[in-house]
């Protein structure tokens, strides 16, 4: 049997998701299953050099195209991987000698068909190595858009976003965005929320430990676990014995601003793929009613299945268009005593989780989305009750798709601000939610 690459596959990864448009964490698990081979030493490295490379994706290209002539836009798109994946190593990680890295790199080049430019790979990422200690970047007085951008591999309509959303209007500081940069470009712990339907905490971080993964219980709430190494989290006891589901503190915190009760009837809307209608049912005790929706049927199937996997029997899944009217007239009118609308988004919040996302998104994209953010509240809130909660959520940082439509809310519909809070994750280390709990006015 021919041993994998490592670097290859990685290369082979980032060049499906760089060129063809693939979701990285799709990309790089279905890669990972079709070679069995993989030690989990090797996945882990994998894993962080895809990953790594994609959150650092304009500052690697920026360093890139200080040591080399042609530059990283105009090459062989399987050379810009192996430089990549290269500059990622020697400027990123720290186990990896920068001779290995380059040597490493000359090989694959070789290895590829691409034995005339081995040369040039060897000598660009040579020049980085010998440099590295000397890589400037724009100055942050005089050009803060720029420094960050290129620092914290951030597309510049983002930060440009950003600096009018929040440093304009005196919410945050140029430092205070550099941090939520930084942050959000870091490796994010994975979270979980503890069926206390079925154990404690204490005890799934017992048990989490005798499966080999370190774990610590959460920082904000006692029902959450924050894992740092695992192996794939779905093929461990626990999970299959349906003691947690994976969940972002940040979600979690929008379930606790919606505080359901046992025995009410909730509506979950966007519900896809179930973490904050399971979480509700935990703290319902697995009574009353959660009827939770989304549009596409295979989507259902994923809700269906963790509620069996969790033990969880008042869950109720619908097929329908939340922003749709017509898909909702059969839904019965006022019954809901809570609802919680995690709406469809641009997802500034997850870019530790989804560092591709940052290359993927456009301002296009949150003028579109903002106008279905409204039609969903449009035509959801009518389902709450009279003194009923409807809580709004989204994992973005975005002021259009946030206090925006909040406002535009309050002022169209009898519904009164209870609290509203953003998650930044420079300061509570979740994803970036923002959270706006509401009671309808009778």
């Amino acid at each position: 049997m021919i041993k994998t690459n490592e670097r290859e596959a990685a290369c082979e990864i980032l060049l499906e998701i760089t060129e063809n448009k693939g979701y990285n964490n799709i990309v790089l698990q279905k890669s990972l299953k079709k070679q069995p081979d993989l030690t989990q030493q090797q996945k882990g490295f994998i894993t962080e050099l895809v990953n790594g490379t994609l959150r650092n994706l304009i500052c690697i290209d920026y360093i890139i195209n200080l040591f080399s002539k042609t530059k990283a836009d105009k090459m062989k798109p399987f050379i810009r991987q192996i430089l990549r994946t290269g500059i990622y190593q020697i400027y990123f990680m720290d186990r990896t000698p920068d001779s290995a890295a380059c040597n490493e790199a000359v090989k694959l080049a070789r290895k590829r068909g691409f034995g005339g430019l081995s040369g040039f790979v060897n000598g660009v990422l040579r020049n980085a190595a010998r440099n590295k200690n000397e890589l400037e970047f724009p100055d942050k007085l005089k050009e803060p858009a720029k420094y960050l951008s290129i620092k914290y591999s951030y597309p510049r309509w983002w930060i440009d976003y950003w600096l009018a959303c929040y440093v304009e209007s005196g919410v945050r500081t140029i430092d205070q965005i550099e941090a939520l940069c930084r942050v959000s470009n870091s490796a994010p712990e994975l979270g979980l929320c503890v069926n206390t339907l079925r154990t404690t905490s204490d005890e799934l971080l017992a048990l989490l430990s005798e499966e080999g993964m370190e774990a610590e219980p959460g920082r904000h709430f006692s029902h959450s676990i924050l894992v740092k190494r695992s192996a794939d989290i779905t093929n461990s006891p626990s999970y299959q014995k349906g003691l947690f589901h994976v969940m972002d503190e940040g979600a979690m915190a929008a379930v606790e601003a919606l505080a359901p009760k046992s025995g009410q009837v909730v509506w979950d809307p966007c519900g896809a793929p179930g973490g904050k209608s399971f979480c509700s049912a935990y703290k319902m005790n697995n009574k009353g009613r959660i009827i939770t929706g989304d549009k596409h049927a295979h989507k259902l199937e994923l809700i269906k299945s963790g509620a069996s996997r969790l033990g969880i029997d008042i869950i109720e899944p619908n097929l329908w268009d939340a922003s749709s009217n017509e898909s909702l007239s059969k839904a019965e009118a006022e019954t809901a005593d809570a609802m919680i609308l995690d709406v469809p988004c641009s997802g500034l919040g997850l870019s530790r989780k989804k560092p591709d996302i940052k290359y993927s998104r456009t301002m296009e994209d949150i003028v579109a989305l903002v106008k279905i953010q409204r039609q969903i509240l449009s035509a959801c809130q009518a389902r709450v009750k009279p003194g009923g909660v409807l809580v709004y959520s989204t994992c973005t940082l975005s002021r259009l798709e946030n206090e925006d439509n909040l406002e535009w809310f309050l002022n169209n519909y009898p519904y009164e601000l209870l609290s509203v809070r953003t998650l930044w994750p420079d300061e509570y280390k979740t994803d970036g939610f923002f959270i706006a709990a509401m009671r309808h006015r009778s």
